[in-house]
């Protein structure tokens, strides 16, 4: 089986409650709703903002107006899928009122938690404690990978410190 290679991105969206967006997706179309932050897929010649300004227009209906930072990278090797999967995700500033327009079909809501509802949702490690310690934190910067969407593996590398820390 060929190895895929996925190209991530997105976004850590906060209303004016501190409320985090999630977007339901139905990647199946059983019925089968799993929560995600808004994001996808770079596709081939758009580099990660352009995708990351395109894939939250999509799923949410909201502009982005900047890209504040860089909060953390994933890194996911699944050998059993033959997969591997880099996101790369940033606090960014939005405008606008939701209404998501998923060309793929997949997404079927899009609303603001809560960040302890937030983080109840995802149901994969490697989506779950990187946006978790980016929550409880705030620190910016972080890189994470994992042997496999199961957790197995979970490596965590802090930010390095400023200069004159």
């Amino acid at each position: 089986m060929p190895r895929r290679d996925l190209l991530v991105t997105a976004a850590v969206l906060r209303d004016a409650q501190g409320r985090v967006l999630m977007v339901g997706n139905d990647w199946q179309g059983a019925g089968r709703v799993r929560y995600t932050l808004p994001g996808g897929m770079v596709e081939a010649g758009e580099i990660v903002p352009e995708a990351l300004v395109r894939e939250i227009y999509e799923e949410t209906g909201l502009k982005l107006t900047a890209i504040k930072h860089m909060a953390y990278t994933v890194h996911i090797e699944d050998e059993r899928r033959g997969e591997r999967a880099i996101a790369v995700v940033f606090e960014a500033a939005w405008e606008g009122l939701l209404n998501p327009s998923d060309p793929d079909g997949f997404i079927v809501e899009a609303r603001f938690f809560t960040p302890e509802e937030a983080i109840a949702r995802l149901d994969s490690p490697p989506m779950r404690e990187p946006l978790n310690d980016y929550l409880t934190t705030g620190l910016p910067g972080r890189f994470y990978a994992f042997k496999g969407w199961d957790g197995k593996g979970g490596l965590r590398i802090p930010p390095l410190a400023p200069r004159g820390s």
